[in-house]
């Protein structure tokens, strides 16, 4: 018997940013535009727009301001990546009001990612998140390789703990937890996140899997049974990372949302409209859409 389920979940839709950063083509800037307006039509409340990252590293993300001028909705969680100073300035020159970091649990997979060990990278962002937070910014810290690294394996799961506890500290608003080349087994994902829901109940936890194994859906069930009520996804299953040879694209949108739906947890997105956004981007991207729920009910596959 299943237990400790929630009536309603919090889907986090992070194709714009997430699952386009790591596709070989560009896509275009109003492409991009109405890919997102479509995702917000469908009842998409909280979001990853984009980067503001330099577009040497990643050029997909070289259109971030003019996204986030056209795209942010303030009545909606509109959330910007910025890795650093440098982002955290332009986010300045922008009305968005919710700012997400991201650390590797690995020192390993964080300095290939942005050339600084773990704790070099939290006594970076920690004077950042406070100075974030004196302003009423809401602060997201995305934990990536939080389970397994593609250089290190398996993660000590009290290391996971500790950063997600120094985040905490440092006063961020939610804690994003990766499961970054999806790895992780159902036992390991109820493990970690009914830890973290036991030490921070008064923080947003999210659960963040990739689905390289396929196994993302069971990975979700789990946690909800941990108490987790908060989901990354992205539309059309996008994605990857850059930085972890291997991680397959995120969980997808439209497959958790029937999924939770089907077991009567409400998540407020129309699956339709939600066919329809992925339906906007699908020719400009490098890859096939593999999600089940998009081959069934997408106009032509």
């Amino acid at each position: 018997m299943m237990f400790n389920l929630p009536k309603s979940v919090s889907i986090i839709e992070v194709g714009p940013r997430d699952g386009l950063q790591n596709e070989k083509l560009f896509v275009p800037t109003e492409i991009k535009k109405k890919f997102i307006k479509g995702l917000k039509n469908a009842g998409l409340q909280e979001m990853e727009l984009t980067s503001f990252v330099s577009p040497k590293w990643v050029p997909q993300m070289g259109d971030a301001a003019e996204i986030v001028a056209d795209c942010l909705d303030l009545n909606a969680r509109d959330i910007v990546l910025a890795p650093n100073r440098k982002g955290i300035d332009r986010v300045y020159m922008s009305e968005c009001k919710a700012v997400a970091f991201f650390v590797g649990v690995s020192n390993t997979f964080n300095q290939k990612n942005i050339n600084k060990t773990t704790a070099d990278s939290m006594a970076e962002l920690q004077p950042l998140i406070a100075e974030l937070k004196d302003k009423n910014y809401f602060v997201r810290a995305c934990i990536s390789t939080a389970f397994y690294c593609p250089y290190e394996g398996k993660i000590d799961e009290n290391d996971a703990i500790n950063l997600c506890t120094e985040f905490v500290q440092s006063g961020v608003d939610e804690l994003s937890v990766a499961d970054t080349i999806g790895m992780a087994a159902p036992h390991e994902a109820y493990s970690l996140f009914s830890k973290l829901k036991q030490a921070f109940p008064d923080i947003l936890i999210t659960a963040h899997f990739h689905d390289t194994r396929k196994l993302a859906l069971a990975n979700i069930l789990a946690s909800l049974q941990a108490g987790i009520d908060r989901f990354d996804t992205s539309a059309g299953g996008l994605g990857g990372c850059p930085f972890a040879p291997g991680a397959a694209g995120n969980a997808a949108t439209e497959d958790v949302v029937y999924m939770l739906e089907r077991m009567g947890i409400s998540t407020g997105v129309d699956l339709k409209k939600l066919v329809d956004a992925i339906e906007i981007v699908r020719p400009h991207l490098s890859r096939q859409i593999e999600s089940g729920y998009f081959k069934l009910h997408a106009q032509t596959v």
